[in-house]
């Protein structure tokens, strides 16, 4: 199992809309996210700062760099665009974590 997380930043004003589109998932995408490997992904909001820091967890073998091709996910990130910041390719802008700490 792989665990990463990572930080992406909201627009301001925006929160209630994110949740809304989150809360709405679209199924092809969920199934998208499954089947590259990713069984659990949690998004958390700092909303003073409009911080979101991610979890996903991967299986082994998972496929989840493959996700960027796929049309699903492109869409999504247009859908999502006016929302967050983003690069030019509607993707979001992600800065990966470094892992300090863990306990189980």
């Amino acid at each position: 199992m792989e665990e990463i997380a990572f930080t992406m930043k909201l627009k301001p004003g925006v929160a209630s809309e994110y949740q809304r589109r989150h809360d709405e998932l679209w199924p092809e995408l969920s199934a998208a996210l499954t089947d590259a490997g990713i069984y659990d992904y949690s998004i958390y909001l700092d909303r003073p700062t409009g911080t979101l820091f991610a979890v996903q967890k991967r299986l082994p073998g998972h496929t989840a760099d493959a996700l960027p091709t796929q049309p699903v996910m492109q869409r999504w990130w247009a859908y999502m665009a006016d929302l967050m910041e983003t690069n030019p390719d509607s993707s979001p802008r992600v800065e990966p974590l470094e892992r300090v700490f863990h306990l189980d």
